[in-house]
């Protein structure tokens, strides 16, 4: 079962029209007072299927019939009296055909829609993506390609498709609380409102101060940034956003530059949040596996009706856990952020960044935009104020202590006295928990500021709000990118990109390709989740009828059965490292006060040479008959010598040594 907080509107929809085949387009609700189209979708794209919604009269039940402009029969059926009843799985190939005519009962009605060809779903992602990638400058890159999409479901009209940008997109991300979109942009106000605080009391003075012993070196700096990562595993944002933040003033007095705090935050989040078995994550990943099984079992059941009956029984849990050692992306990516970390060695554009930043040049490139304002004069401690450590480690506790009791308490109550672990976590309410967390941090901060008559109650509150303020570029940014999700949503770019998936394909090469898929669907997307639940209610059907599921006990080619689910999550999260329209990727450079696409540029290699490593040993190794755990070890032995012959030494390994305490004095110009 499905937790309630992982019942997105967006997140459901999608799942079930890509079991059926129908993820194409959304629909405009559109109440109707008696029979006819209750709703229908804003474009059309084409060879891409659609559906209708029909309502029948309060009477008697009425047959449905839809028609193209030619007069060709699309579809057809009975609606019952004041019911609704979808036409699903319709197909038109040209504009020729619309509009379409819809007959209920005695009545006929007339749909209107704007068309596309199927291609153009990928255009509106790929513009902003290039844009961002060209001209580093995200925001307008983001407005681009949400307009482009706008301008097809407008049907070609540029002004109204700005206006579309507003009131169709922009402001219904910021309101999506189904989604969880509201609350994450309230927590990362919260978050910032907090950091802001522990600024001016001097306790992220203090924190840099107690760690200056421990902290002598850049390898010391990133392996602790790393072990933070690990140790926040039971969400991604909180990780991102908490170590992001909390380590941010170590790594600058360590003239570690903030693209590389930023990659060490993003390639740590997530691939650890998805491979502990107790996150936030995992009782989503669950859920759809299952899913997947039971589609799998109702399609096998007439021609073996013994493997039906071992998918219907397997546990989905179970089948996650013997996913992890095949989930070679996260585990590698893991594997590398150690890596660079303990040898002192980075490759291109990081390299650069890092030498940069080690020699005085600046933690940030000069001109970058910030996705956070992290040198705001109005966050300085005032003159005499004590750098305590503990007036900045007990509020960000209080977010981790908060934020983890109320999983379990939120998650007890959806699963019962008698449930796992896993299961308290898979039924946990984490949007709430997270913004509980970020409330119960300010609080403590504030009450240690004005209870040490460090900071005057109003000091502490313009504080609060001067943190906030940080983050606004960040929150655009986030705005835009869950428009421009919504955008691909309504064009159906998902569902363009599955189809690669049609035909016969050779068994031992399905992870390989699923895992090219996910990566292609995650980065024109921008999110991992939503690519999960496309993909994995198709993989794991497909994967049993090609031979995957044979003996499911663990027999011949359980291990492929196996590939093919871990490949749809590690494409994934590889796909959503590298999209700058990405959620996590925005707030990781908002948590590292790095500029955004700065932060993609210098991940983006070492993304995609992980990934690359992953797909020949792991996906294409393990197909045909490589052990995984040979596959992993050959895997990290082959980054270790990448690093060694190719990576550049950087921190202690120039000579170079960190010697001033304050981020200003380190920082970019720009």
């Amino acid at each position: 079962m499905i937790p309630h907080h992982f019942r997105p509107r967006r997140l459901a929809r999608l799942v079930g029209t890509s079991l059926i085949g129908l993820a194409g387009v959304a629909s405009f609700p559109a109440p109707a007072a008696g029979q006819g189209v209750e709703s229908a979708p804003p474009v059309v794209m084409g060879n891409l299927p659609f559906t209708l919604t029909l309502r029948g009269s309060e009477g008697a039940s009425a047959f449905f019939e839809v028609r193209t402009a030619g007069g060709r029969l699309l579809g057809s059926g009975v609606v019952g009296p004041g019911q609704t009843a979808e036409a699903a799985g319709l197909r038109v190939t040209s504009s020729d055909e619309l509009p379409l005519t819809v007959q209920v009962g005695g009545e006929a009605h007339r749909v209107e829609a704007s068309f596309a060809p199927g291609w153009f779903s990928l255009v509106p992602p790929l513009v902003a993506i290039l844009l961002a990638l060209l001209f580093r400058e995200v925001v307008s890159a983001l407005f681009a390609g949400v307009w482009l999409g706008a301008l097809a479901v407008t049907g070609y009209n540029p002004l109204a498709a700005a206006w579309r940008v507003v009131d169709r997109y922009a402001v219904p991300a910021l309101a999506n609380s189904d989604d969880g979109q509201t609350q994450i942009v309230v927590f990362s106000l919260l978050l910032g409102g907090m950091v802001g605080v522990i600024a001016k009391n001097g306790g992220t003075r203090g924190i840099v101060e107690a760690l200056r012993p421990l902290a002598t070196s850049a390898r010391r700096g990133k392996l602790a940034t790393w072990a933070a990562g690990l140790a926040i595993f039971f969400d991604d944002y909180a990780n991102t956003l908490l170590v992001g933040n909390t380590m941010r003033p170590i790594t600058d007095r360590l003239r570690i530059s903030r693209e590389k705090l930023a990659y060490l935050v993003d390639s740590t989040a997530a691939p650890v949040a998805a491979i502990v078995p107790v996150s936030t994550w995992v009782g989503y990943e669950i859920s759809l596996i299952g899913g997947g099984l039971g589609i799998a079992a109702s399609q096998q059941m007439a021609a073996n009706p013994e493997l039906a009956a071992s998918l219907a029984d397997a546990n989905a849990f179970t089948v996650f856990l013997s996913t992890i050692p095949y989930l070679f992306y996260p585990l590698l990516a893991l594997a590398f952020v150690f890596l660079t970390s303990i040898m002192n060695r980075d490759l291109g554009p990081m390299a650069r960044a890092e030498h940069r930043a080690e020699s005085g040049g600046g933690l940030f490139r000069p001109g970058a935009m910030l996705a956070a304002d992290t040198q705001a004069e109005m966050l300085e401690p005032p003159e005499g104020a004590p750098r305590r450590w503990l007036n900045a480690a007990l509020p960000v506790l209080a977010v981790v202590v908060i934020v983890l009791v109320g999983l379990v308490a939120t998650g007890r109550s959806g699963a019962g006295p008698e449930a796992t672990l896993w299961e308290v976590f898979g039924e946990s309410d984490a949007f709430a928990t997270l913004l509980w967390g970020s409330l119960g941090g300010c609080i403590v901060a504030i009450a240690l500021s004005v209870g040490q008559r460090i900071l005057g109650l109003k000091e502490a509150i313009e504080a609060w709000v001067g943190g906030m303020k940080s983050m606004i570029i960040a929150v655009v940014i986030l705005v835009l990118a869950w428009s421009l999700g919504a955008v691909t949503e309504d064009l159906g770019t998902a569902s363009y990109l599955a189809q690669v998936l049609e035909g016969q394909i050779s068994l031992q090469l399905l992870p390989a390709l699923v895992f090219v898929v996910s990566a292609a669907m995650a980065f024109a997307t921008g999110t991992s989740w939503t690519t999960m639940a496309i993909m994995l209610p198709l993989v794991i059907p497909l994967t049993v009828s090609l031979g995957g599921g044979a003996s499911f006990d663990g027999g011949a080619h359980y291990s492929i059965l196996l590939g093919a689910i871990s490949s749809v999550l590690a494409g994934a999260i590889f796909g959503d490292h590298c999209s700058p329209i990405s959620d996590t990727t925005v707030l990781s450079s908002m948590a590292s006060g790095c500029d955004h696409i700065d932060h993609v540029r210098t991940q983006l290699p070492y993304a995609v040479l992980v990934a690359g490593v992953s797909l020949v040993l792991g996906d294409l190794g393990t197909a045909y008959g490589l052990p995984n755990w040979i596959a992993l070890a050959l895997g990290v032995g082959i980054l270790f010598l990448v690093l060694r012959f190719y990576g550049r030494p950087t921190g202690e390994g120039t000579g170079t040594h960190a010697v001033d305490t304050s981020s200003e004095a380190t920082a970019g110009t720009g």
